[in-house]
């Protein structure tokens, strides 16, 4: 099992801006066959992937029908890629704007509109609310400005359900139902591997 040291080192190796993953992104899955993360996804840019698999550190499961050429040699770049040693998943969930979107499922906690989403704490910081996964919520612009900085029942309004701090089993199941918007198909196996079949 790899320290958390190295497991930190994998993570800022595989959350990349996204104009490194445009082309023939690798799909980054742990030594047990399930994808890293799911939030964000863990993809690796083509030469992070190839790197990894010269350096034996992973074992190219998918390729591409893209080559790239060395001087020596033509290689087919990996759609996918599993680590050689574990990693052990981490189970704080840090608190961040993305992962209380992600939490709150991309929608307002108010009136339960998509898009145009701010944060609102429930009770505002004026009264004493602090800045946490229990007292913040996604809300639309609209509803926050309603909201202000009165209680709930000053403005009139509730929540969709109370918020609380999630846990790392909870936000991969929530992260499965909002894949990224990019996906080969030979991801597909390893991305929906735990989904029900029909029968």
């Amino acid at each position: 099992m790899l320290e958390h040291s190295t497991y930190t080192d994998f993570r800022t190796q595989f959350v990349r801006e996204a104009a490194a993953l445009r082309r023939f992104p690798a799909l980054v899955l742990n030594a047990d066959y399930r994808p890293l993360c799911y939030y964000p996804l863990s993809v690796w840019p083509w030469q992070e992937a190839i790197k990894a698999a010269y350096l034996d550190r992973v074992a190219i499961l998918a390729e591409y029908d893209e080559v790239v050429h060395s001087q020596r040699t033509a290689i087919r770049i990996p759609s996918v890629v599993v680590l050689k040693e574990y990693i052990k998943p981490q189970k704080r969930v840090a608190f961040t704007r993305f992962n209380l979107f992600l939490r709150d499922e991309f929608r307002c906690q108010y009136c339960g509109s998509k898009g145009d989403l701010t944060f609102d704490h429930v009770l505002p910081r004026s009264r004493g609310g602090v800045t946490s996964w229990e007292n913040v919520v996604a809300a639309c612009s609209p509803c926050n400005l309603k909201k202000a900085n009165k209680s709930l029942k000053q403005a009139g309004m509730r929540l969709d359900r109370p918020p609380k701090r999630p846990d790392a089993a909870q936000m991969q199941a929530i992260g499965r139902r909002f894949p990224q918007a990019y996906q080969h198909a030979s991801w597909l196996d390893y991305l929906y591997w735990e989904a029900e079949l029909e029968a």
